[in-house]
C-alpha cells in the first residue's frame, strides 16, 4: 500500500504548499494508519479512504503551523513586550515612542480596516468570524488586513529610517 500510494500522497502535500515536508508528512500519514490499525478496536473498513483523511488532516495542521510561524511585526512586538527583561530608560522610551507611533498609524487607517485589525489581533478572531460580524466576505477581510499591515509596516520603516 505504501509503494502504491506514496507518490500520490507526496503530490497531495506538495500541492498544498508542503514541498519540503512532503516526505515526512507521507511517512507520518502511514504511521498514523498503522497505529490506528494496531489499536484495540474494529478494523479499518476502507484503508485508502482513511489514509487520505489522515493526509488531509495533516495538511491542515501543517498549513496552520505555517500561518502561525509567520507572525506580523506588531504581534512579535507585543509578544516580546511580555517577556521579562532588564530594560534601560532609553529602551523603554524608544518602545513607548514606537507604540505611540503605531497607535497614530492605526488611527489614520479607514474605520473598517482598523476594526478588522483590532478584531484579528486583539480579539483573536478568524477572517470568517470577522466577515460574519462585519457583513462582508472573508476575502474582503483579508484585503483589509493586508492594507492595514502594509500601512503600519511602511510607517514603522519610515520612522526607523528617520532615526
Amino acid at each position: 500500500m505504501f509503494v502504491e500510494h506514496a507518490p500520490l500522497l507526496r503530490g497531495f502535500f506538495t500541492r498544498r504548499g508542503a514541498r519540503q515536508e512532503a516526505e515526512d508528512l507521507v511517512q507520518e500519514t502511514y504511521l498514523r494508519l498503522l497505529r490506528a490499525h494496531d489499536g484495540a478496536g474494529e478494523a479499518i473498513a476502507n484503508p485508502e479512504a482513511y489514509l487520505f483523511t489522515v493526509a488531509l488532516n495533516l495538511a491542515r495542521e501543517q498549513a496552520a503551523r505555517r500561518r502561525w510561524s509567520m507572525l506580523p511585526i506588531e504581534t512579535l512586538e507585543q509578544l516580546s513586550q511580555g517577556l521579562p527583561a532588564e530594560e534601560s530608560v532609553e529602551d523603554a522610551a524608544e518602545r513607548e515612542q514606537r507604540s505611540a507611533h503605531l497607535q497614530r498609524l492605526l488611527a489614520s487607517l479607514p474605520e473598517h480596516t482598523r476594526a478588522v485589525l483590532v478584531m484579528q489581533y486583539r480579539d483573536g478572531l478568524s477572517y470568517k468570524q470577522i466577515a460574519e460580524r462585519m457583513g462582508v466576505s472573508a476575502h474582503m477581510v483579508k484585503k483589509h488586513v493586508v492594507r492595514g499591515l502594509s500601512v503600519c509596516r511602511r510607517g514603522l520603516a519610515d520612522r526607523a529610517e528617520r532615526w
